[in-house]
């Protein structure tokens, strides 16, 4: 779908207050009770608004204790041994197919993703149905997947280029939770952008390279991470251009929100001048939030397994072929796009970023 959207956000965007570092994530800070409603403003984009509420430490009413307290001794210690019943059968299947394998390496990444003939196949296969089903012992029984339609009465001017028909490069997406990654991988098997700590956790570790993931140092700002955004570009390149080549996913917001909003897209996934593919996840809750805002990861964890139905709502968007405009600007390429994307999942657009969400996170621990 080539674009004839024009840059419409003509403001600058937000300078960042003086404040606003990269420093640690619970770096106390004064923060007054009174200032919770300016802060909840301020960092909208992360605030909680379920039963929970703030941190997950929100005071619950009886029966929520109770559903809670039985779900804690009964579902999750079944959740928990499923889970990992799988994620061993799926490191032992990954062990098996990489057996006298050498692994791609190249710099400085290494990865199985690019296995050919039944190894792959299987890896590829197993890892789809392992992520589903992992899904539904989450609670995800039901997944509600929609696809738009490009316009049939579209000009001949908005018409796709030849060369940009067919597979696109990269699938883009909003970020709500780790639950994200799952899902993708359920759907696409694509290849990620993660942390360079990851190729080295137990059972995780060989998984993430059968994916192909691409590691980087978060908080480089070196020749390395530029080094790491050029392999990114290539192998989008390389997904465009061949279908037995794994496809990249990327998530340009670089953190997760509370899912209402969509924050600014770094422009890495857009410098290859190949199509993409947006999609929007959706969580609708009735008690807890899936997102993965404003709480710690194991608080989010246990009162996720608590829950016995979680629901998600995927809208995927026709591939989006960028003009030559946005070939030559990768910020309106990847502007335009997340503007699309707001427009369709009905998402508000914010200005902030993850050097916020740290300073959101060290107020709440100060409060």
């Amino acid at each position: 779908m080539e674009s004839k959207l024009q840059d419409v956000n003509s403001k600058p965007p937000k300078q960042p207050d003086p404040v606003h570092d990269d420093g640690p994530l619970l770096k106390p800070i004064t923060i007054f009770a009174s200032d919770t409603e300016e802060l909840e403003r301020k960092f909208a984009a992360y605030v909680r608004r379920d039963v929970y509420g703030t941190m997950g430490r929100g005071e619950l009413p009886t029966k929520e204790k109770v559903l809670l307290g039985v779900a804690l001794v009964t579902l999750v210690p079944m959740r928990v041994v499923a889970a990992m019943a799988l994620l061993l059968l799926y490191y032992l299947i990954c062990r098996v197919c990489t057996l006298c394998s050498v692994p791609n390496r190249e710099d400085e990444q290494e990865d199985y993703a690019h296995l050919v003939g039944w190894r792959r196949i299987v890896i590829v296969q197993c890892g789809k149905a392992l992520a589903r089903l992992m899904l539904f012992i989450l609670g995800f029984y039901w997944i509600t997947h929609s696809c738009r339609v490009e316009n049939p009465t579209s000009s001949e001017e908005n018409k796709r280029q030849p060369e940009e028909t067919g597979r696109p490069g990269v699938i883009i997406s909003n970020h709500v939770s780790y639950v994200d990654i799952l899902y993708h991988t359920s759907k696409s098997f694509p290849s990620f952008v993660a942390k360079r700590s990851v190729a080295k956790l137990p059972l995780i570790g060989l998984i993430s390279k059968c994916l192909g993931c691409i590691y980087v140092q978060r908080e480089s700002k070196t020749s390395e991470f530029k080094g790491v955004s050029a392999i990114v570009t290539e192998r989008i390149r390389e997904a465009h251009r061949n279908t037995s080549a794994p496809m990249m996913m990327l998530f340009p917001e670089g953190t997760t929100t509370n899912g209402e909003y969509l924050l600014p897209f770094k422009s890495g996934g857009f410098l290859a001048h190949a199509p993409v593919l947006p999609v929007i996840l959706n969580y609708r809750y009735k008690r807890f939030s899936p997102a993965w805002d404003s709480i710690s990861g194991l608080r989010h964890v246990i009162f996720l397994f608590c829950q016995f139905v979680n629901y998600m709502e995927v809208t995927e968007l026709p591939m989006y072929s960028p003009s030559e405009q946005e070939k030559d600007n990768p910020k309106l390429y990847a502007n335009n796009v997340r503007r699309l994307m707001s427009t369709e999942g009905n998402l508000i657009l914010s200005d902030i970023g993850l050097a916020e969400k740290r300073i959101y996170h060290s107020a709440l621990n100060g409060l």
